[in-house]
């Protein structure tokens, strides 16, 4: 069996998708029978022993094992970091009974798409609470092409401090690019910055990385090339990674840049995962359709390509990368100061500034997250600081930038897009937030409420989707996203990633207005056997651990970029 899980996980086999998908098949009916026969899929030992005492049990709960299926009535049962029992105690010990009556039993949530990188690593947000009370056990960091390049040393740093959750990590194009290339981006890389880039992405991946992201908004992922993607996917590819990207457009240019990206993944013959799909902007409204066609056509060839969403009608980022023509980014903070008060640059990028408010459909539709120099602004519009300032909203934006820049909330995307795109089954939740704990800023609230958002409201109250669609979203799906096969299901010998919680309080507390409110109606939440909220109270316990690439062996020969 071992064998054969490997081969069917093994790149460069020579073998069609469809046949390594038959021999994934094969592998879950060999595990089915081999647990039906020693009886290991309810708990019980199969040579008639009293199996060993429970850490946890917890009972009377309805327990949706994440594959999508309907909530069934079951007890599971906690010994160590593993799931030992599910299905019906029949008198096993247990250290801690927890009864779950009337509430659901589910695995834990899995985050794909974090910027969590510098937080795991803090002492006051490495507990990653903000997750924690949304019932998230992992995340993966390293998104949107930006975020520590050494794998190696990051994972260490995260063992050597602790984590409340578990972390997985991207090598991040972006960064990437940037240790290569010096502050010289756009432009192709040299052949030999093309062939260090692909050196440090292996590394990456040697180390243990989930795959490569990118982020082709940002500076200096914008300039890089479809080839110079693929060339350095097909690295990924080499180590059963996979392509995470930001795409190249999410408004009106968002089909165009749908396709690049499955180019990219059928060239490297690579997975591809598209970051928070979306429509962005009002012109842009209703192409998020055609965009999931595009995905499920190839997805119907074999492909394999999946995307995450976070169920706001909100996006964050940077005030420039929001609002700046291409042109007016590249370079230097000094550069765009230059631009800024140059007689013939100045009045032009005004124009596009008001150009993009249009696009946008006003001023009103941008809220300052954080803004350093002027604290009193966060939470407010920018047509609100135009109405207390007298100041026009491109002057108000432009003395922003003159002063550091800040980071923004735009609302800019449509209910009916993102109903439609959480209805689809290649679809996961991902928050596209970071590890927060409440200060001055007034930040996007996806940060804290974004997995109850979409169980709580979105499937238990308003029934856009139905429960078992929901937490599949969040938790075998990114798992099969990720590879993998320990986490993300509720099945004996799982790691005890598991999340109790109320139905009829699991919500979202956390608004645009008042953002650093934490979630409610998570009851009890596991970390590998560990509570990190226990009754409804943080533990603040560090149980997480670093998820290396489940589809590598132990170790690889060196890569030959």
């Amino acid at each position: 069996m071992k064998n054969c899980i490997w081969r069917w996980a093994g790149r460069g086999d020579g073998r069609s998708r469809s046949g390594r998908a038959a021999d994934l098949v094969l592998v879950a009916a060999q595990f089915i029978l081999a647990g039906l026969i020693t009886g290991s899929l309810w708990g019980a030992d199969g040579d008639g022993s009293t199996p060993a005492p429970l850490d946890v049990l917890i009972t009377g709960g309805t327990v949706y094992d994440g594959t999508g299926a309907d909530g069934v009535s079951a007890d599971v049962g906690i010994a160590g970091d593993r799931i030992t029992l599910v299905g019906r105690n029949s008198g096993q010990a247990a250290q801690r009974t927890i009864d779950a009556t009337g509430k659901i039993v589910c695995p834990g949530f899995i985050d794909l798409h974090t910027h969590s990188d510098e937080p795991i690593l803090a002492e006051k947000t490495r507990d990653n609470l903000s997750y924690a009370t949304q019932g998230c056990t992992t995340i993966v960091t390293g998104n949107c092409g930006g975020g520590h390049v050494d794998v190696a040393d990051f994972f260490h740093k995260v063992e050597q401090g602790g984590s409340g959750a578990n972390v997985a990590h991207l090598v991040p194009h972006g960064s990437v690019r940037q240790r290569a290339m010096g502050g010289s981006y756009n432009r192709p890389p040299t052949a030999e910055e093309l062939r260090r880039m692909r050196e440090i992405t292996a590394a990456g991946m040697r180390a243990g990385a989930i795959g490569m992201s990118t982020g082709l908004i940002y500076i200096p992922g914008m300039y890089a090339t479809t080839d110079e993607i693929v060339a350095i996917a097909k690295i990924v590819s080499d180590h059963s990674g996979i392509y995470a990207t930001h795409l190249r457009s999410e408004s009106t240019g968002l089909l165009t840049a749908v396709q690049e990206a499955l180019e990219i993944g059928q060239r490297a013959a690579c997975p591809v995962h598209i970051s928070h799909f979306k429509a962005s902007t009002p012109p842009a409204w209703g192409k998020v359709k055609d965009a999931c066609a595009l995905v499920e056509t190839a997805r119907g060839r074999g492909e394999q390509v999946t995307a995450d969403q976070y169920p706001y009608i909100a996006s964050s980022t940077s005030l420039n990368a929001t609002l700046l023509p291409d042109w007016a980014r590249e370079g230097t903070a000094k550069d765009l100061l230059r631009r800024i008060e140059d007689p013939a640059d100045g009045p032009k990028l005004r124009g596009a500034v008001d150009q993009a408010f249009a696009t946008r459909g006003g001023a009103d539709k941008i809220q300052i997250a954080s803004f350093a120099k002027q604290p009193a602004w966060n939470g407010m519009t920018i047509q609100a600081i135009t109405n207390a300032t007298g100041q026009p909203p491109a002057d108000v934006v432009l003395d922003i930038l003159r002063r550091g820049g800040a980071s923004v909330v735009s609302f800019s995307m449509c209910e009916e897009d993102v109903e439609y795109v959480m209805q689809r089954d290649f679809v996961a939740t991902a928050s596209d937030g970071s590890s927060k704990r409440p200060d001055g800023s007034m930040p996007h609230p996806r940060s804290y409420g974004t997995f109850p958002r979409k169980i709580g409201r979105y499937a238990y109250e308003r029934k856009v989707v139905s429960l078992a669609h929901a937490i599949r979203s969040a938790t075998s799906l990114p798992a099969a996203v990720l590879g993998m096969t320990d986490r993300g299901t509720i099945a004996v010998g799982q790691f005890a990633d598991v999340v109790v919680f109320d139905p009829r309080q699991l919500r979202d507390a956390a608004t645009f207005e008042r953002p650093h409110q934490y979630s409610t109606g998570v009851e009890w939440l596991f970390v590998n056997g560990v509570a990190t909220i226990a009754a409804g109270q943080p533990t603040h316990a560090l149980p997480g651990r670093v998820v290396r690439n489940p589809r590598l062996p132990h170790t690889l020969p060196a890569a030959q970029p």
